[in-house]
């Protein structure tokens, strides 16, 4: 008999992952070697993952996976030859992918899953836990979390303790200390990936967070299932619900952390997840969830085409010295060219996360809107005017 159809569920999403880490990781195949050089010993080939149908009783899956149909990933008898700086009978190392596990159910099915099936690909698969110092008591939680990653076969595992500032507010900050104990901790190990056990829940809640914000199609796109340095961070559950995850620990015996802010009304996020989403699905009836998960990736896919768009564009609007000319940029659609402008504002010092719809739409008016006004001011102490023509933007 196979696993509960939860288990089986982020098993499955875990393993898609790790197949492509492992191909992004590999060293090319296709084309011709060298005699002295072979596959390093974690390359394996394209190929589909085996599933069979099946739906589980909160109706996210539709395939779970068949280990009776597991393809063979063993590799070509012949041990593969090392560079030179590597003893002959030694093989590479095989490749580190990281957990970020605050010892809440989605982390902690997350860690399960990783455990379980990286090493049935030849992959290392460790974990941190951040501890943001917030609650009494919460390094004492992150040495438990620290204990059952290590129950689970985890290694290396280690916790990190931040300091979390106030700029952006108490989530923002919060987010950003994680993010830079959690790039830290992937360079020091060398890990090639950390993933996070952000689920389909925790994607509708921040499309929803942008459209209240009215920041644009961009901030509708939600969360990335690749994203970071590098496509460092991956987020496995997007497709899966929280209560797949939360039914993963029980029917495991994970024990499971439930982190009181979740809960506070003092935090935005928290306030939308107890109030408005159920608010929305009881005026709206069931799979508004859904919904919002599926117009992040219509969003995402619409923003990364007007992004590439952009990005094509720029060159043609500028002339020789590399300034804007405005009567170009007034030629382009306007979500075209507030990328430009927005992208502009950027390179010359005003800070992304500071940067709002309202500034762009500024600095848009000096294009379509010209009545001779003065200069914008940016964040950043970034300044922007037209200029005989030109938009010239710089710090001031």
């Amino acid at each position: 008999m196979g696993p509960h159809p939860a288990v089986a569920a982020i098993r499955l999403a875990v393993r898609r992952v790790l197949h492509d880490i492992l191909n992004e990781h590999s060293h090319p195949t296709d084309a011709p070697a060298p005699a002295t050089a072979r596959a390093t010993s974690y390359e394996i080939p394209h190929m589909a993952l085996p599933m069979a149908p099946s739906v589980t009783s909160t109706g996210v899956m539709s395939a779970v996976y068949d280990t009776a149909r597991e393809p063979s990933y063993e590799l070509p008898g012949q041990a593969p030859q090392e560079p030179p700086s590597t003893a002959p009978h030694e093989r590479p190392p095989s490749p580190l992918v990281l957990v970020a596990c605050s010892g809440g159910a989605d982390s902690m099915a997350l860690a399960s899953a990783l455990a379980f099936e990286a090493p049935k690909l030849g992959i290392r698969a460790g974990a941190v836990t951040v501890d943001h110092g917030l609650q009494p008591g919460s390094d004492l939680r992150a040495e438990e979390v620290v204990l059952r990653m290590r129950e689970l076969g985890l290694d290396p595992v280690e916790s990190i303790a931040v300091t979390v500032g106030r700029q952006g507010g108490p989530e923002a900050a919060a987010r950003d200390a994680r993010y830079a104990a959690l790039d830290t901790a992937a360079v020091r190990h060398g890990a090639v990936a950390v993933l996070l056990g952000h689920t389909r829940d925790d994607q509708a809640e921040t499309v929803l967070l942008g459209l209240a914000r009215g920041s644009g199609i961009r901030s509708l796109s939600g969360m990335a299932a690749v994203s970071g340095a590098g496509g460092r961070y991956r987020r496995p559950f997007l497709q899966l619900d929280r209560q797949t995850a939360r039914k993963a620990c029980m029917v495991q015996s994970l024990p499971v952390w439930d982190d009181p802010h979740n809960s506070d009304p003092a935090y935005t996020r928290s306030r939308l997840r107890q109030e408005g989403l159920p608010a929305l699905e009881k005026a709206l009836g069931k799979g508004v969830v859904e919904a919002l998960a599926r117009t992040a990736q219509l969003s995402r896919d619409d923003a990364d085409a007007l992004d590439a768009w952009a990005g094509q564009a720029e060159a043609a609007v500028r002339d020789s010295a590399g300034l804007l000319e405005c009567a170009k940029l007034y030629a382009l659609p306007p979500a075209v060219r507030r990328r430009i402008l927005r992208r502009a504002a950027i390179e010359a010092g005003a800070p992304a996360g500071a940067l709002f719809a309202r500034h762009i739409e500024e600095v848009d008016r000096l294009i379509t809107g010209w009545r001779g006004q003065g200069a914008i001011n940016l964040p950043g102490k970034v300044v922007a005017q037209r200029q005989g023509g030109r938009l010239v933007i710089r710090q001031g």
